[in-house]
């Protein structure tokens, strides 16, 4: 009743005092999406013509980090705006923020607090109560009608594990074999689960698929006629696996096949044995020798495009929706992913490491077109390094809505929005696990490991991070300076788990486990 009465207030003095010029707020999440869009140019064959129409109209922050890479933290972290040490939330599998702090005040709170109706659909924060009204469908494991037609059966599941994995499903009439990939589970391979560290197309219309279905949502409600300033919020489930997608988005490959990201195959052999630990568990996906033993990297790859590539479609339905109402001119557009995704790339798959594939994320941030003249000219990048935690206080400057009463971890990005070409003195650390940290300046990265061993690279003269500086004498007053600069962030994080030198823990999946969303 205190919360309750606490939040009551604070709307009821908010709205007297609301401005009536708030722009409305179009919240555009999409799970596991790395650089591979084409305004970014991190694969030559990305095709994103609708997020790359989008940046050409606001500001593209091309240095831009999650808080922690793997979905329930890094979702929780922009959230409240505060790191994983202040959330107390670490991982997808342990306690989440509703029973850590069950009275949190999240992002959509303070659009509700502030005379804003607020919606949602998709997959967005660490939970749906933020929303005045929510809708839900099934995303994960669409075409199919959810985890119980993925799973094995008893007498299915002997086969899990082995080389050739089989679970047959029916949709619209067509028999699929599940995996589609024909490759054994490496995480669970005695479990009835769904196998999601699979690939492949569907041939079935885009209205099966999840992420279509939220868009349909959500475009109706921008066909609604509103009397309030409202906060939408569109969660894309793809890229994240499986990677399944509509057979349409895969043809392209037919005379164009998949290109490997670059790699090199010594890659691994400058890191320390935490370092290898990281980039050989399979935790949040499978493991990359049994990709290569199956032959089956190059068709990961073009599945991911595949499915970037559909949801971009999904995305440019919504925006040709918003600017057909006219409101565009009063919307804030922010696009924004959770955290990267590995697709080879140091022998990895999935997140959950604290190198650049799994930290860096496209974020977009395009101001309503009635106060474009307030920001640099549209198509502006800023290459500062910056934080999903940014996003929270930036929110509550532009839109004027109410802060948390909780301190905000990030700072706001309306400075550099206008001034994208100024040097700060920002960095943006990621953690993963408690003991865990990476930090990434304009032109550095630096990795600690809770063993105490780290890493140095320099982005500008390796940009796939391969030769490992550390220990270097040349570098050693610039890893010493950003020692300093992220001892503070890893000591925070020791003091919620007193046994974080302790060996065990220094293996990723202790913690770490990807469970469905």
């Amino acid at each position: 009743m205190i919360r309750i009465g606490m939040i009551v207030a604070i709307i009821f003095c908010s709205v007297l005092g609301a401005r009536a010029d708030k722009p409305n707020v179009l919240f555009i999440a999409i799970d596991d999406l790395n650089d591979w869009v084409g305004c970014l140019g991190g694969h030559p064959q990305a095709l994103t013509p609708n997020i790359d129409r989008l940046a050409a109209r606001g500001m593209l922050f091309t240095n831009a980090h999650c808080a922690a890479p793997a979905c329930t933290p890094s979702r929780t972290s922009l959230f409240t705006g505060q790191m994983p040490q202040n959330t107390g939330v670490w991982a997808n599998k342990g306690p989440k923020i509703d029973k850590i702090r069950p009275d949190a005040f999240l992002l959509p709170m303070s659009f509700s607090a502030s005379g804003y109706r607020t919606l949602g659909t998709g997959k967005l924060g660490p939970n749906r109560s933020c929303f005045e009204t929510f809708q839900e469908f099934e995303q994960r494991w669409s075409p199919l009608s959810g985890k119980q037609e993925a799973e094995y059966t008893s007498e299915e599941l002997p086969s899990k594990g082995s080389e050739h994995p089989r679970h047959v499903v029916v949709h619209q009439g067509k028999c699929y074999v599940l995996p589609l990939n024909g490759m054994p589970s490496d995480r669970t391979p005695d479990e009835s689960s769904g196998e999601s560290f699979d690939w492949g197309p569907f041939d079935v219309p885009d209205s099966d698929f999840g992420d279509t279905k939220i868009t349909d949502w959500a475009i109706t409600r921008l066909k609604e006629p509103v009397d309030q300033p409202w906060f939408l919020g569109v969660g894309y489930y793809r890229p994240h696996q499986p990677l399944w997608a509509p057979q349409r988005f895969f043809d392209r490959f037919e005379n164009s096949p998949g290109r490997l990201p670059p790699i090199r195959e010594d890659d691994l052999d400058d890191l320390g044995d935490a370092g290898k630990r990281w980039a050989l568990t399979p935790v949040t996906s499978g493991a990359h020798s049994t990709v290569v033993k199956f032959d089956q990297w190059q068709a990961a790859i073009e599945a991911y495009l595949a499915c970037v590539t559909y949801v971009d479609h999904e995305i440019g339905r919504l925006l040709d929706v918003l600017d057909q109402t006219g409101k565009s001119q009063d919307t804030l557009i922010v696009l924004w992913s959770d955290h990267g995704w590995h697709l080879g790339e140091k022998q990895h798959w999935g997140k959950w490491t604290g190198w650049e594939r799994a930290t860096k994320v496209p974020l977009i941030m395009v101001p309503p077109k009635s106060q474009a003249s307030e920001y640099a000219p549209a198509g502006s990048r800023c290459d500062q390094p910056v934080n999903l935690i940014d996003i929270y206080p930036t929110l509550v400057e532009i839109c004027d809505v109410t802060a948390p009463p909780h301190d905000l971890d990030g700072r706001s990005l309306v400075p550099l929005m206008r001034r994208p070409d100024a040097h700060t003195d920002r960095q943006s650390v990621t953690m993963f696990n408690p003991g865990n940290g990476s930090l990434r300046t304009e032109r550095w990265r630096y990795i600690r490991y809770a063993d105490g061993t780290d890493e140095l690279y320099d982005l500008e003269q390796d940009p796939n991070e391969w030769d490992n500086l550390s220990g270097s004498p040349q570098h050693k007053d610039q890893q010493d300076a950003l020692r300093r600069a992220l001892i503070p962030y890893v000591q925070d994080s020791e003091t919620q788990n007193p046994d974080v030198h302790n060996p065990d823990l220094q293996t990723p999946s202790v913690i770490q486990t990807e469970l469905p969303h």
